[in-house]
């Protein structure tokens, strides 16, 4: 990644090489994909059973007002894209709107959340395989990684279909699962028909059983389910034609989310009442197990492993191309710069890669609260990716306003007054992260490793000022 403007070129080769050096080899069929399975994760097929329990229906409203605030989140995002589509993308915005040091912030940080969500994910890969096979974890996670880097040294293309495949299976489970709760409501077919009712939304204690206020405790679990939905910005500079492909899968963010979550929880929530729900049981699985379906256990975890597998393959694609950008900017190792003959960042990908496994093999030596420290970093290093991207685009508004600066393309909605309304949504979660004891682990984090980068940035910016410098290329 670069600072380097995407040039369109009348010469037919835009489709071929981006203005970064990187192939544009990713489609809309692709990016689509990757838009989608962004925003579907384990949160969904695993975590939600914690939330169902804690505030009941009440979930569903949560899911709904945290997707709002995602679209607005997105569309800020896209009035950025189409203004610049760089591959660095909000670190790259925010060195330019915010500051150097919030360039260098932003792309070290995101780029330590990438590296630990696919140690964390390809662990849990490893851990799914055991449920069919008696396999030494390591074994697998070895074998995972070794995959998953190999595909995205080769080629963004196969990068990209190994992502459009991932979400194809997280996809049809969740329309599957619809489809299956919906005949069950209508027809009242299997285990379940007797039962099954919409009135479940309502009954046994009402929508919020719980009180308000655990359900707004719930809105921090739900953003988390959220993160890496910000990750199509990454592919701008790879996808072969951005200033359609972008909008398309960025207008997409409320359907998905109505569809993925909303209306597979009202489904599934009519089926199953609330109260037959556990914390750490996948609302999918005491789904099916309340259907009569007994492979159901084994088609979810098929389809968690997808999930994770997934998840790692964005962390491959991410960090590689994070790490390139921070060093054709002067904040990182200029070796990070390389690029193989087929246009991925060759060093930064390896680099990512080993820490990944060394990371598998400290959890598996040591999986004790050390470990979980630096895991819980990912939620609040997440949300940082938003804020910076709510910000840059306040400010960049501003100056297209004042003529300063092209106007987008496309514009994000009521702005700047809806990227004021989502920064205040995600200093609610980060308060309401506060009060919850097993969330507040991930604010004592954030200071840690904003002393890191700031004595990082100092010593840096005395050996090369041009690391505090924006040039926009």
């Amino acid at each position: 990644m670069t600072s380097v403007q995407v040039e369109h070129h009348s010469d037919g080769n835009e489709a071929v090489q981006g203005g970064e050096g990187y192939k544009r080899g990713l489609g809309a069929r692709q990016i689509q994909m990757i838009a989608i399975g962004g925003a579907i994760g384990t949160g969904l097929f695993l975590g939600a059973g914690k939330g169902i329990s804690k505030a009941g229906p009440s979930l569903i409203l949560a899911y709904a007002v945290a997707g709002f605030v995602i679209f607005l989140i997105m569309r800020a995002l896209g009035e950025l894209l189409m203004y610049r589509p760089v591959s660095g993308s909000f670190s790259e915005y925010a060195r330019e709107f915010i500051g150097p040091f919030a360039g260098f912030v932003t792309g070290w940080t995101y780029w330590l959340f990438w590296v630990v969500t696919g140690i964390t994910e390809v662990t849990a890969a490893a851990a799914y395989m055991t449920y069919w096979w008696d396999i030494p974890q390591w074994l697998s996670a070895l074998v995972f990684t070794v995959i998953l880097y190999g595909a995205n040294l080769i080629s963004v293309k196969l990068f990209g279909e190994l992502e459009f495949w991932f979400s194809m299976v997280k996809v049809t489970a969740i329309i599957g699962m619809i489809l299956i709760c919906a005949g069950i409501l209508t027809i009242g077919f299997s285990d379940a028909g007797d039962t099954a009712s919409l009135a479940h939304l309502w009954n046994d204690g009402g929508f919020f059983p719980h009180g308000v206020g655990n359900s707004l405790m719930t809105l921090q679990m739900v953003m988390f389910a959220f993160l890496a939905v910000e990750l199509v910005g990454v592919t701008a500079g790879e996808s072969k034609d951005p200033k359609t492909v972008l909008p398309r899968a960025i207008n997409t963010v409320p359907w998905r989310i109505a569809v993925f979550y909303v209306g597979a929880l009202i489904m599934i929530l009519s089926v199953v009442p609330w109260t037959a729900f556990q914390p750490g049981v996948s609302p999918f699985v005491a789904a099916f197990q309340k259907m009569g379906l007994a492979a159901g256990a084994g088609i979810v975890n098929f389809v968690v492993l997808t999930a994770a597998l997934s998840s790692c393959n964005s962390g491959m694609y991410s960090t590689g191309r994070m790490l390139r950008d921070l060093a054709l900017n002067s904040q990182g190792p200029k070796f990070f710069t390389k690029l193989t003959p087929s246009g991925t960042p060759l060093v930064g990908t390896t680099f990512s890669a080993a820490l990944m496994l060394v990371g598998v093999w400290i959890n598996y030596q040591w999986p004790g609260k050390a470990f979980d420290y630096v895991v819980s970093f990912a939620t609040i290093s997440g949300m940082w990716a938003w804020i910076v991207i709510l910000i840059s685009q306040i400010r960049y508004r501003a100056k297209s306003d004042r003529g300063e600066l092209p106007r987008s393309e496309f514009r994000a909605p009521g702005a700047p007054f809806a990227s004021w309304f989502a920064l205040a949504f995600i200093a609610l979660v980060i308060v309401l992260m506060g009060v919850d004891k097993d969330a507040r682990i991930s604010l004592y984090c954030a200071p840690v490793w904003a002393v890191i980068l700031g004595v990082g940035y100092a010593v840096l910016r005395r050996r090369n000022p041009e690391a505090a410098a924006f040039h926009k290329r």
